[in-house]
Formats: structure tokens, sequence, C-alpha cells
């Protein structure tokens, strides 16, 4: 057991994980900067990722157990057992560039007055090829703190902040089913200063597997639900009780697929511009979800020219305050 306090603590929560924590595993080890520990917690995984963990031979890893309770448990059980002052949040499926945690560190220690930053990131597909690279929608502290509380500030698994900071607020409200780091942030972030680095940081793995997906196929009741407690900064039980219940009907093979498929050919037409890669994806959702309409519509912008789409993009959603 190693006994020496290290200076980061990177946090990783863990649900079925096991076709892709390995490269998010050997991601973390292969950092430049070296002193950290990489907690993984894992959520009552029922495939092989503790046999995946396991074959990692390195006494910077420490993993915890607990029966599934869900992320926000997870990462407040993480936070409980944290011995570093910096956290550095990661999800299992998700990819480190090589110097993400070196410069992390090194803005914090110059820029002590900071409390979380996060970064941009390269968005991949489940094979882990190229779509997208994601900027924040604000990157200085002044630009974050003008942001309306529809809108989310960071990309979780790119944000690294001050362990204590997140205890004295009492961690992740496990009531915020799948938003839980939005939550977070809408009720602490007007005394505590934030940023976003420019450089990508991270490469987020978009997956059918997730539990998180494309919102525009979640439910209105849902939407609802999640944007009226975004406002209030509050949750009830049975607000998450209504949560819980959407989500779990969702959570099914057929919508994790096509949602996946559509939000890849969204994004390799909004953002990568890839026509025909774009149609492919669709097609493919279209034939798990064939009534919806949604996914024709956007099949059919696919043949117009950028331009247009950017703008129809934007009309669509400059309004809306979230996409």
């Amino acid at each position: 057991m190693n006994f020496k306090i290290p200076q980061i603590t990177v946090l990783m929560p863990a649900y079925n994980a096991g076709k892709y924590i390995g490269d998010a595993i050997r991601s973390v080890l292969n950092q430049t900067f070296t002193d950290f520990e990489l907690l993984i917690v894992n959520d009552g995984s029922m495939d092989d990722t503790v046999d995946v963990i396991r074959s990692f031979n390195d006494p910077r890893i420490v993993l915890l157990y607990q029966t599934n309770k869900g992320v926000a448990a997870t990462l407040n059980k993480g936070l409980l057992y944290a011995r570093a002052r910096y956290i550095a949040r990661f999800d299992a499926d998700d990819i480190c560039h090589a110097e993400r945690l070196e410069l992390q560190y090194e803005f914090m220690l110059a820029n002590p007055e900071y409390s979380i930053i996060g970064s941009a990131a390269d968005y991949v597909d489940m094979n882990g090829h190229f779509l997208f690279t994601h900027k924040p929608p604000a990157f200085t502290n002044n630009e974050i703190q003008l942001l309306k509380y529809t809108v989310c500030p960071f990309i979780h698994s790119s944000v690294f902040y001050k362990r204590n900071v997140i205890i004295d607020r009492g961690g992740y409200n496990e009531h915020a089913y799948t938003y839980e780091d939005h939550f977070l942030w809408v009720n602490i972030l007007k005394d505590q200063k934030a940023c976003n680095l420019s450089l990508p940081l991270i490469k987020v793995r978009l997956n059918p597997e997730s539990i998180t997906i494309d919102e525009k196929w979640r439910p209105r009741k849902f939407r609802d639900i999640k944007y009226a407690t975004l406002k209030s900064k509050t949750i009830s039980q049975t607000e998450s009780d209504l949560l819980v219940e959407i989500g779990e009907k969702q959570y099914s093979d057929k919508i994790k697929k096509g949602s996946y498929y559509a939000l890849c050919g969204k994004k390799l037409l909004l953002n990568n511009f890839q026509p025909q890669k774009a149609r492919m994806h669709v097609s493919k959702a279209i034939g798990i979800s064939p009534f919806r309409l949604d996914n024709y519509l956007l099949y059919t912008v696919s043949f117009f020219p950028q331009r247009f789409i950017n703008w129809l993009h934007k009309t669509i959603s400059g309004g809306s305050g979230h996409d």
C-alpha cells in the first residue's frame, strides 16, 4: 500500500465499463504527471469491469466496491475516500490526453484563487474514431458567471477541482438523475472562481452503453423537471422519483442505440460536416426507431449545404437556452 499522500486523485466511477475501461486506465497511467492515485469506484458492475481493472499492476490504482447506486452516489463515495487535495474527474469510457493532469495541476498552482477548471474535449465514437472537437460554452470566469442556468459550463469528465469545495457543499446531489454535475455547478459557482482551458485534454467516447442519452430523446416531462430544478436550485424526492422512473423506462438497447446513432449523425453534420457518414449513422437510427420523425428530418437536411444546416440549427435552438 502506498502511504504517501498524492497530489491528485483521479476519480473514476465504473459501471459495466469492461469494454472501454482498459483504454481509460492506460491513458491515466501514461500521464506525464505521475504523482496521483487512480481511485476507481465499481458501482455494482455485472460484466468484466473488475477483471479488467485487476489486470493492471500499478500501486496507484485503488479499487472500491459498492452495490449499484448511480453516478452521484458513486462519486460521493469516491470523494470521501480520496486522499488528494485535487480531484480530476474522469469517466471509465473516456481517454485522457497525456498532459492533462500536468496542465491542470500547474494551472491550479499558478492560480490558487480558482476552485474548478475544465477543458475542451475531442469527441469520438464507440470505436474511438474522431467525431468533433467540443468547445465549452464559456472559458473565462466572467463568461461562466454570465451563463444561463440551462447551460452546463463544463464537460464533466474534464473537470479538475479542489476536493474540499465540493465536500463542503455536500457533494453531488443524488436526486439529480443524470445531471448531477450540472446541478452541482448551478449551486456552487456564484461564489467560486472557475474557467475552461481551450485545449482539448480528454477524448469523450459516445457509446450506446452510456446511461446518458441525447437530451432530444428524453420526454418533455423529464426536461421540464430538469430545468425547473436547475432554475430553483432545489429538487424534491417526488421530482427525483419521476426522473428515475422516466429514465429507467428509456434504459433499453433500442433507445440507447437509436439515440447514439442519431447523435453521431447530428454531430457529423454540425461539427465535422461529413454528410455521407452522417447519413450512415442516421440510417441506423431510423432502422432502430422508424417512427421518430426527427430522424427523417435530419436525414433530409444532410443533403443541404453546410451553411444552410448551420443556420437552421441556430434558428431552431437559438431561443431555447439549451440544445
